[in-house]
C-alpha cells in the first residue's frame, strides 16, 4: 500500500478548505433576494384555473391543424406524423362561443404501440388582463384515455415562471373528418 507523504496530505486539506471558502464568498456577494428584486417577482404565487375548449379542425377549406409530416409506416397509431396547429381556444364547446386565444404549436404521434401524442403548444391569450400572455404545455397525451394530464412548463407575460398542469378531456371527436373539441382545465401557479 502506498503511503501519502504528510506534507502532501496537508496541502490537499488546505487547498480543499481554501476552495470551499472561495465558493462561500462568491455565493455571499450575490444573494438570491437581489436577483428576485431584479426580476420583478412579487412575494406570493397565485393559482389560476381556466377551463377552455380547444378546437382541432383538420377538415374543410380553412383547417387549424395541418399535417406537415406523414407517417412513414402503415402503423395503426400513425407513428411519425406531425401536425402544426393554430387552434382556437373558446370559452364554451361551441365554435361560436367567445374566442379566448389560440393554441399554437404542434403534436405528433410518438408511440408505435398505442395512440400517444407528443403535444407542444402555447396557449396564447387575446382577452382581458391575460391578453398577450402565454402558457406553455409540453407532454404526452394518450388520446383514448378519458382524462389526459400534461405539464405546464412555463409561460410569458402574466404567466412568467408558470408551472402547473392541464387536464384534457375529449368533448367531441368526428371519426370521419378527424375534427375534435377537447376541454382543457388548466391549473397554473404564477406570480
Amino acid at each position: 500500500m502506498t503511503k501519502i507523504p504528510p506534507l502532501l496530505a496537508t496541502q490537499v486539506i488546505v487547498l480543499s478548505l481554501l476552495s470551499s471558502f472561495s465558493i462561500i464568498s462568491v455565493q455571499g456577494k450575490n444573494p438570491g433576494v437581489v436577483r428576485t428584486k431584479l426580476l420583478g417577482l412579487k412575494k406570493e404565487e397565485k393559482l389560476s384555473h381556466f377551463r377552455l375548449y380547444w378546437h382541432d379542425i383538420v377538415s374543410g377549406p380553412n383547417p387549424s391543424s395541418v399535417a406537415v409530416v406523414k407517417p412513414v409506416t402503415n402503423s395503426s397509431t400513425g407513428f411519425g406524423f406531425i401536425s402544426m396547429i393554430d387552434d382556437p381556444l373558446t370559452e364554451g364547446p361551441e365554435m361560436s362561443s367567445k374566442l379566448l386565444g389560440r393554441a399554437q404549436g404542434f403534436y405528433g404521434s410518438a408511440s408505435q404501440k398505442e395512440a400517444g401524442l407528443l403535444m407542444a403548444m402555447n396557449f396564447a391569450f387575446i382577452q382581458g388582463k391575460y391578453n398577450g400572455s402565454t402558457i406553455t404545455v409540453l407532454g404526452r397525451s394518450q388520446v383514448f384515455n378519458k382524462v389526459r394530464e400534461m405539464p405546464v412548463i412555463g409561460g410569458s407575460g402574466l404567466f412568467r415562471f408558470a408551472r402547473g398542469y392541464v387536464e384534457a378531456r375529449t368533448h367531441y371527436f368526428n371519426l370521419t373528418t378527424g375534427d375534435a373539441i377537447v376541454e382543457y382545465n388548466v391549473y397554473v401557479l404564477h406570480y
